[in-house]
C-alpha cells in the first residue's frame, strides 16, 4: 500500500495562526484550509469597514494560501461561507465577525458533465 503524503502549508503572506494550527494540511492532492478571518496579514489587525471588508479580506487570506500550494479558487472545490453554511459561535478571535474555511484539490481538475 503506497503512503500517504502530507505536507504542511504556510505563506507569511497570509496570517499567522492565532493558536495550535497549521493555516493549511495538504493530504496528497487534497488542501485543507484553515478558516480564514479578516486579518491582514502585515499588522495582525482585523480590517476595518464591517462584515463586507472582513470577507473581503478573509478571501485574500484563503487566495494566499491556495497560492503557496500552487493553486487558486478555481480549485476550490467546497467551502463554508455564510451563504451557505452558517454557524452560530460565542465569539471569534480578535472579535471577527466572518471566518471562511475551504477544501481544494491541488493539480490540474477536469469538470465533466453530470450524467443523469
Amino acid at each position: 500500500m503506497a503512503s500517504v503524503v502530507r505536507k504542511i502549508i504556510s505563506t507569511a503572506k497570509a496570517p499567522a495562526p492565532l493558536g495550535a494550527y497549521s493555516q493549511a494540511v495538504l493530504v496528497d492532492r487534497t488542501m485543507y484550509i484553515a478558516g480564514q478571518i479578516g486579518i491582514e496579514p502585515s499588522s495582525g489587525q482585523l480590517v476595518s469597514g464591517g462584515v463586507k471588508e472582513e470577507a473581503k479580506q478573509a478571501f485574500k487570506n484563503l487566495g494566499e494560501i491556495l497560492k503557496a500550494a500552487g493553486c487558486d479558487f478555481s480549485n476550490v472545490f467546497k467551502s463554508n461561507c455564510p451563504a451557505r453554511v452558517s454557524f452560530q459561535v460565542a465569539a471569534l478571535p480578535k472579535g471577527a465577525r466572518i471566518e471562511i474555511e475551504a477544501i481544494a484539490i491541488q493539480g490540474p481538475i477536469q469538470n465533466v458533465p453530470a450524467s443523469l
